[in-house]
């Protein structure tokens, strides 16, 4: 069956084209919603700007085809080759994308708000500032991915991998990152405002920038991160690994560092107005310029401290010890 018949027969109100051969063909700018083209050949197809809404796609063979900017919202992709295919600018709107292949796919500017990606293979694939809000990544590899800018709020990924992922100005406000290894990814300037990142992995990561108000950093590893300018008003530090981690001009106003260890952390110009360092370990910390004006440093142990210019005017020092290691009375 060539085109023109397909279309006429589209028009006439057919919708099953299971299993049809279109290698190469030229489908661009049509509307072929609800029809079945599952098991489809359509092999480096042209399909740029078509019209694909509800759309069974399902098993399809789309190797290197060209959907950019197509409409294909609420389609079902389940287990369809994509590779290489061109995405660009193309709305997947919850659409099912389970077990697709998308390896080598252009993805840029892909809006897959609310779409199933689950186990689906993304490593290595250019994500910048694609939509991804509500979309379900369980168990997805997006290891080595680049989702600078993308935005993740409210995504499922459970189980994804993120190894070597670039979330550079991502947006991931409230997402649950509980437990992730992230060890070393860069999540500089990204906006994670109440995300769950409690025993999560961030040694050696960059998030200078970020932005972390209010959220959960429980029993969080950032031994050695890059917290320069980090915003982490009211957020959650207590039992954090803070050693060596550099938190110069953070903003740690009222954040909870119940327990924390900032051994060797750089804290110069850091601003802990009113924030609880309770049992907090800071041996040989830099406070240079540091606010600690209101902080709360009971049984803190600061053996080694470098303190200069800093504001020390209402801290509670019950039974801290001192840089000197005197125990404060």
């Amino acid at each position: 069956m060539d085109v023109n018949l397909v279309l006429k027969h589209y028009a006439l109100g057919e919708r099953d084209f299971q299993g049809i051969h279109l290698p190469g063909a030229t489908l661009g700018r049509i509307d072929l919603s609800e029809a079945n083209l599952s098991e489809a050949e359509l092999r480096s197809a042209q399909l740029s700007r078509i019209t694909l809404i509800r759309a069974n796609l399902s098993g399809a063979f789309l190797y290197g085809a060209d959907l950019s900017f197509a409409r294909l919202d609420e389609s079902n992709f389940v287990e369809a080759d994509l590779t290489k295919a061109n995405l660009r600018g193309a709305s997947l709107i919850k659409a099912n994308l389970s077990g697709a292949r998308l390896s080598g796919a252009a993805l840029r500017g892909v809006n897959l708000r609310g779409a199933n990606l689950q186990e689906v293979n993304l490593c290595g694939a250019d994500l910048r500032g694609i939509n991804l809000r509500s979309a379900n990544l369980q168990g997805a590899n997006l290891n080595w991915a680049n989702l600078s800018g993308a935005k993740l709020s409210g995504a499922c990924i459970t189980g994804a991998s993120l190894y070597g992922a670039k979330l550079s100005e991502a947006y991931l406000n409230g997402i649950d990152l509980k437990d992730f290894d992230l060890d070393g990814v860069d999540l500089s300037q990204a906006k994670l405002n109440g995300a769950n990142l409690s025993g999560a992995n961030l040694s050696a990561s960059n998030l200078s920038l970020t932005q972390l108000r209010v959220a959960n950093l429980i029993q969080v590893n950032l031994r050695a991160a890059n917290l320069t300018n980090a915003d982490l008003r009211r957020s959650e530090l207590r039992e954090a690994n803070l050693s060596k981690a550099d938190l110069s001009e953070a903003d740690l106003s009222e954040a909870d560092l119940t327990g924390a260890i900032l051994n060797a952390a750089n804290l110069a110009q850091a601003n802990l107005f009113a924030a609880s360092l309770y049992g907090a370990y800071l041996w040989g910390a830099k406070l240079v310029s540091t606010n600690l004006r209101r902080a709360n440093l009971t049984k803190a142990s600061l053996r080694g401290v470098v303190m200069e210019g800093v504001d020390r005017q209402e801290v509670v020092w019950s039974e801290a010890t001192l840089p000197d290691g005197k125990l404060h009375r």
